[in-house]
């Protein structure tokens, strides 16, 4: 009978076991959907994990509303969806936010400066909506890595952010305690970055932006909730005749890229919620004008009626067509064509090194101008290069005394394209001067009339010797130079066939250099020029220059 016990107790561990499993795939967790490769800083999609989650018979034709919460990491991301969690599994209940001693689940949050999501996450469960008009939508929440930690680059933060604001129907840029300058310029760039990525730009390429500004202190100015929120953010995004430019750039460039535009003031959770590291988000701890709140917004962004569905050129996005641009827009961030975005100080260091090359290189050119350019007449090659090593030295130094960001290391990169730039110049300005110097410019006529009279005179005496063949080669040849050479005067006086005119240049160049030249070396070392030179004859003595000796 005891084995028979022991087979009992274990069929009982095995069922007790089995629907542990099922209570955790009915609960739901999150699941990682963009991976982040630290060493790398690059991300990349697990097609597999969102199938799973887009191609559920149950929601894979439905209309998707897609709501994700962004922002600076350390700033409650996580832990404000996991009250939305709350609100989709309680929604019909007037008591959705739950027990006061029921700690909060859901995304993984914690407390502290740290990070703790990376990459992209979505709730493993879609929820199916009914819509007060009868039709039925898939929710999909998802919590997005915080920007601007240690461990991120501009390209990283830019990349998540304009991911999750291309995918989601309602992106919440959560924030905290204000709505700052840089926190508009950075959403600027992240925007940017994303409508970069889309292959058609719309009108207004994405849906519905909530600021959702945390830890707001000043309910005096602007009461908590919906509407403080809007009468602040209107004053923000307000764009006025004397503002700066740059300052008005930022709000057109906001306004031009979302539908809707909202904002939503909330309190701060209290002290116990900041400071305390057994905070396990029990409603009992948290401070009751928070919760006031909470209560407020949660249902602002997902209850039936305010739900916003994911759509894409005005066209809705079903789950199964969801999955498709994750796909589309992730290849194209792996891929090399977008720019990568830089920070701040990097972009202005770039510009003002660039200043200073521009500057420098408007200098040398100047300089070469007055020495050898328009119609100054042509300059030896040794006095040109002379001019050329001590404008290039003047050009560098001024360069190097200008003064520039980025430290010397990131400016000497640019040092060294200012010294190619101007060699290349050199090089053009070579050119120049070359063509003013008659014998260069009649360089290929007086090679092709060289080769003419050479063939016409070895012809006449291979003939007159009596070898036709050779005699009918040369004759050839000669045919061939006198019809290239009429060609070449059509092309100058033309114009036209510059390309044709230019083969012919080298071609002749190319004879000079290798052949013409080297037989006049060759003549010239064994004919001495004196020997063309008259012998001074040898003058008589006059008898009347010699005395007489007596």
């Amino acid at each position: 009978m005891r084995p028979e016990e022991e087979e009992e107790e274990e069929d009982l561990v095995e069922e007790e076991e089995e629907d542990l499993v099922e209570e955790e795939a009915d609960v739901g967790r999150p699941v990682q959907i963009v991976l982040a490769d630290e060493d790398d800083h690059a991300f990349s999609l697990d097609e597999e994990a969102l199938e799973q989650l887009l191609l559920q018979e149950a929601v894979r034709d439905l209309n998707v509303v897609v709501v994700s919460v962004a922002g600076a990491f350390r700033k409650g991301k996580s832990f404000l969806l996991d009250f939305m969690l709350r609100y989709m599994y309680k929604q019909w209940s007037s008591s959705w936010m739950g027990d006061p001693e029921e700690p909060l689940t859901g995304f993984t949050w914690r407390g502290g400066c740290e990070r703790e999501t990376t990459g992209i996450l979505a709730w493993s469960e879609v929820f199916v909506v009914e819509k007060p008009d009868g039709s039925k939508v898939a929710v999909l929440l998802i919590d997005t890595q915080g920007a601007f930690d240690s461990q991120s680059t501009i390209k990283d933060c830019a990349t998540l952010f304009a991911l999750s604001t291309m995918t989601s129907s309602v992106q919440v840029y959560n924030l905290s305690q204000n709505v700052q300058e840089d926190d508009l310029q950075h959403l600027q760039l992240f925007t940017e970055y994303g409508r970069l990525a889309m292959e058609e730009v719309y009108e207004k390429p994405f849906q519905t932006l909530m600021f959702l500004i945390r830890d707001w202190s000043y309910p005096y100015e602007h009461p908590y909730g919906l509407e403080g929120g809007s009468c602040f953010l209107n004053k923000r995004l307000q764009v006025k005749q004397n503002q700066h430019q740059e300052l008005q750039n930022v709000r057109q460039h906001i306004h031009s890229c979302f539908s809707n535009i909202s904002c939503f003031l909330l309190p701060h959770p209290g002290l116990k919620v900041a400071t305390n590291p057994q905070f396990d988000g029990r409603l009992q701890d948290i401070d009751v004008e928070f919760k006031k709140e909470l209560v407020n917004l949660v249902p602002i962004l997902l209850s039936p009626e305010n739900l916003v569905e994911k759509e894409i050129g005005g066209v809705k996005v079903t789950c199964r067509d969801l999955l498709q641009y994750f796909k589309a827009y992730m290849k194209i961030y792996q891929g090399q064509e977008l720019p990568h975005p830089k920070s701040m100080l990097q972009a202005t260091a770039e510009a003002n090194n660039l200043a200073a090359v521009a500057g420098a290189k408007d200098v040398y050119n100047k300089s070469m101008e007055q020495l050898c350019g328009g119609d100054k007449p042509y300059l030896s090659p040794v006095e040109l290069e002379r001019g050329h090593a001590e404008m290039r030295l003047a050009s560098v130094k001024l360069f190097r005394s200008i003064k520039k960001m980025g430290g010397e290391e990131f400016c000497r990169r640019y040092q060294e394209q200012l010294e190619a730039e101007l060699d290349e110049a050199y090089i053009n300005f070579t050119k120049h001067n070359d063509g003013k110097n008659i014998f260069y410019a009649a360089r290929t006529p007086t090679t092709l009339c060289a080769l003419i009279f050479v063939m016409y005179v070895v012809s006449l005496v291979t003939g007159f010797v009596g070898i036709s063949s050779v005699a009918t080669l040369c004759n050839l040849v000669m045919g061939v130079a006198l019809a290239t050479l009429c060609t070449w005067a059509y092309v100058k006086y033309s114009g036209e066939f510059r390309e044709l005119g230019g083969v012919i240049d080298q071609v002749a160049e190319t004879l000079w250099e290798q052949v013409f030249s080297k037989l006049f070396e060759v003549a010239r070392s064994r004919v001495p020029l004196g020997s063309f030179l008259p012998v001074p004859r040898p003058r008589l003595t006059s008898n009347n220059n010699v005395k007489k000796k007596n």
